[in-house]
């Protein structure tokens, strides 16, 4: 598993505001036999529905 982007925390906390559910930190994936782990995992609930709109979220820096 790979080291935290320097921006992970501040979008993380941006997803929060946007009323996000921080799901997974990592989400891990299985896919065709390999395994994978994406930075966030986020869930939001919508509308009077309730249906359920999920994210996955990869963060990268260049700096």
């Amino acid at each position: 598993m790979a080291a935290k982007d320097i921006f992970h925390d501040a979008v993380k906390n941006a997803l929060i505001k946007e009323n996000w559910v921080i799901t997974d930190d990592p989400l891990y994936l299985e896919f065709g036999g390999v395994d994978l782990y994406v930075d966030l995992g986020a869930e939001r609930i919508v509308g009077a529905e309730k249906d359920g709109r999920k994210i996955a979220v990869e963060i990268k820096s260049f700096i």
